[in-house]
């Protein structure tokens, strides 16, 4: 640090001889973005990481506009990352006027928001059956496109020496049938399945790609999570022992919501990167969503944005957000 302060002094004292300008204010700028640009992970919140995408590499012209402008934008927790990002790039605001202005209120209540005509565009995992059937009801009809790829992911404690289970193993285990871990080539401990609520994303996820059907076994009110942090904090530590399971989405557990204790299981003998989510040799992935009304005006904000997402320049930022791209 001192060094640069000396440099810094020096520059200042040869400009002033030589009678040139002070050093232009985008180098200071571009310093500091650089010391202050890393990976934010915590063990106690759930905020989203800092934003650090190529945004001067994205054409984003088609969606410039005043703050005062955007469209109402709701959407899943584990989408607040890209929601920042498409803010910041739209408006030239920072990170913290993102943050300030975008929230998201969870999967289910975001798809009512949209239907009841309180929020404009969501980005979003999959609605469950039966949020998409009452939406239907009302006669509102949604317009939903794929905008990037996720999956559905297996978390144990670290000191679990089990390290992939199968699709009919995790089934199994969540309908009751399986409820120790040394039938599954563990150790002799009970094991400890912590779910989500009704509604949620992670919990429709699991019902639509691993139960398809089989109705899962009655919890105690404790083993139901409604948090997606409160689920991975449960895993990590319960009890100090190796005998917990839960799960999240990938994105999340891996760039949001990291914390010590904590490892992915592997499904069919593959584990969960963003490789095997690309490719999808992980066999649990699931799209998430760009979503707005159907009757939403061709020149509204909502859907200029919607468009932009799914167009080359809007995948481009999915994937410098750290998504997978639908496209």
């Amino acid at each position: 640090m001192k060094k640069r302060f000396a440099a810094i002094a020096v520059l200042l004292c040869l400009c002033f001889v030589i009678g040139c300008a002070a050093p232009k204010e985008e180098t200071t700028t571009e310093t500091t973005t650089a010391e202050t640009t890393t990976e934010k992970k915590t063990e106690t919140t759930t905020e989203a990481p800092e934003t650090t995408t190529g945004q001067a590499e994205i054409d984003a012209e088609a969606i410039r506009m005043d703050a005062s402008a955007y469209p109402r934008v709701d959407g899943s927790t584990a989408t607040l990352p890209l929601s920042y990002a498409v803010y910041m790039l739209a408006t030239g605001s920072s990170q913290e006027e993102a943050e300030a202005n975008i929230i998201h209120s969870k999967t289910t209540n975001a798809y009512y928001n949209l239907a009841y005509g309180q929020t404009d565009l969501l980005i979003v995992y999959e609605a469950s059956p039966e949020t998409l059937k009452d939406i239907e009801q009302t006669g509102v009809k949604l317009l939903i496109e794929p905008v990037g790829k996720d999956a559905l992911v297996f978390m144990k404690n670290e000191k679990n020496p089990v390290e992939s289970l199968t699709s009919e193993q995790l089934r199994d285990v969540y309908a009751g049938k399986i409820n120790n871990w040394k039938d599954v080539g563990g150790e002799d401990l009970p094991i400890v399945a912590f779910q989500r609520p009704a509604g949620s994303g992670s919990q429709t996820l699991m019902e639509s790609l691993i139960m398809k059907g089989t109705k899962m076994a009655d919890a105690p009110t404790n083993r139901i999570i409604s948090s997606m942090g409160g689920i991975l904090d449960e895993v990590a530590s319960y009890q100090n022992t190796a005998d917990a399971i839960g799960y999240s989405v990938f994105y999340y557990a891996k760039n949001m919501y990291e914390i010590p204790g904590l490892a992915f299981l592997g499904v069919d003998g593959v584990m969960p990167s963003t490789d095997t989510i690309r490719t999808d040799e992980y066999g649990l992935v699931n799209p998430f969503y760009v979503v707005i009304r159907e009757d939403t005006p061709a020149d509204a904000p909502a859907r200029q944005i919607f468009n932009w997402l799914l167009s080359e320049e809007g995948q481009k930022l999915v994937e410098e957000s750290g998504y997978v791209p639908a496209h």
